[in-house]
């Protein structure tokens, strides 16, 4: 099942990494990806939106660094909000 759900977070990473800059609006569709693939992996639906709703907060709040993609910040976001490491 991990197994799943890490294949289904890295296409949907993969979404965000072909894009320029982060917006609401190109990040709306990565969000429904990694909430279904959660939802699908039988957390618990709470969790599920506080952790989409604390990524999207942190997603459009952030400056991107020239340095890095916004896929790439957008992944590090992601990872530092699970609770898994």
């Amino acid at each position: 099942m991990l197994e799943n759900l890490k294949e289904k977070f890295e296409k949907a990473f993969h979404k965000v990494h072909s894009r320029g800059i982060i917006t609401e609006e190109n990040i709306t569709p990565t969000l429904r990806e990694l909430r279904l693939s959660l939802l699908e992996a039988d957390v618990h639906y709470k969790v599920v939106s506080q952790f989409i709703d604390a990524v999207k907060v942190k997603a459009l709040g952030e400056r991107v660094i020239k340095s890095l993609s916004p896929g790439q910040i957008f992944t590090k976001i992601v990872q530092k909000i699970l609770p898994i490491n």
